[in-house]
């Protein structure tokens, strides 16, 4: 097969995307295919001509364009596969204020948050009113409402620190996203085709009080455990909280969805349409419990992707 593999582009998560997109590339030479890679940051207006040469587009985008549904919009529209959310599934779970508010109509528990959007003025250094209107108390986790792979995150302990966390997003021109902090430990599942995977529990590093950009892609920086050691009901109840929150977004193909668990609780965080596809990421690590080694995981997206078509 003629694979158009889409990766890098313009989000800060530039360098995640195509550090991916090194390994899938070896797997998918492996398994006979035949693979270009593209970089929309040099010229995506190119991808309607160039994509008529191939038979399928695989994705490793992460943040805009690609999370954002943007691309899958545009490989709709010209009638080519790709695997993964379409492009309504793909920007509700990238907004996280959007799909927070889907889940909470699903009752599913996701912690108490507000929403902050740019106004006019803010990336000009306009000053913020520092008694923002918040439903709860500290601590608070404050996070660009677009984005992904823990950057531009900030736990804030105590309240007056609240405003100037919230201004510094704000004067990237971002939307934010402020989330009462859970204390807990972190697990993450990844649903496959219509079934969800085991669990993954998480330890961060020393000195990290989250699951953040180091200890996601710097080897040996966090505790990944998989299956997760947790009692069989919780692990269940977890993964069917998973697969709700999938469908209840529109997703196809694939998802990860994370959450903290406290004192038996889970409490679901965001969904990500586009898992990271590192060494060291999370899917493939659960689709290796699973039986699923790195090719036949690869070979099961493109199934999947070539099904919707």
């Amino acid at each position: 097969m003629r694979i158009l593999l889409i990766a890098g582009g313009w989000s800060d998560e530039r360098e995640v995307s195509l550090s991916g997109a090194v390994g899938i590339e070896v797997s998918l030479r492996r398994q006979g295919h035949a693979v270009t890679l593209f970089d929309p940051r040099d010229g995506l207006t190119r991808l309607p001509q160039l994509v008529e040469d191939f038979d399928f587009a695989f994705l490793n985008l992460h943040g805009a364009p690609g999370e954002d549904g943007l691309v899958q919009a545009m490989l709709d529209s010209l009638g080519k596969p790709y695997q993964g959310s379409g492009p309504a599934g793909s920007i509700l779970a990238l907004d996280k204020a959007a799909s927070k508010a889907l889940f909470v109509q699903a009752n599913l528990a996701t912690p108490p948050w507000f929403f902050v959007p740019v106004r006019l003025g803010a990336s000009h250094g306009e000053r913020h009113d520092p008694d923002l209107p918040c439903p709860f108390g500290p601590p608070y986790v404050i996070k660009p409402n677009l984005g992904g792979s823990s950057l531009g995150i900030e736990v804030v302990r105590e309240h007056g620190g609240l405003a100037p966390a919230v201004k510094w997003i704000l004067d990237q021109g971002r939307d934010v996203l402020v989330e009462q902090y859970q204390p807990g430990v972190e697990v993450t599942c990844s649903v496959l085709g219509d079934e969800a995977l085991p669990l993954i529990l998480i330890r961060p590093g020393e000195g990290a009080t989250f699951f953040d950009y180091d200890s996601k892609y710097i080897p040996g920086r966090a505790e990944e455990i998989c299956p997760a050691p947790l009692p069989g009901d919780v692990s269940r109840g977890i993964q069917a909280v998973a697969l709700h929150a999938h469908r209840v977004l529109g997703l196809r193909g694939y998802s990860r969805a994370d959450f903290i668990l406290h004192e038996g609780q889970a409490h679901l965080l965001e969904v990500n349409t586009l898992p990271g596809m590192t060494a060291t990421s999370l899917l493939p690590q659960a689709a290796a419990v699973h039986g699923l080694d790195f090719d036949h995981l690869l070979a099961r997206l493109i199934e999947l992707g070539m099904q919707k078509g």
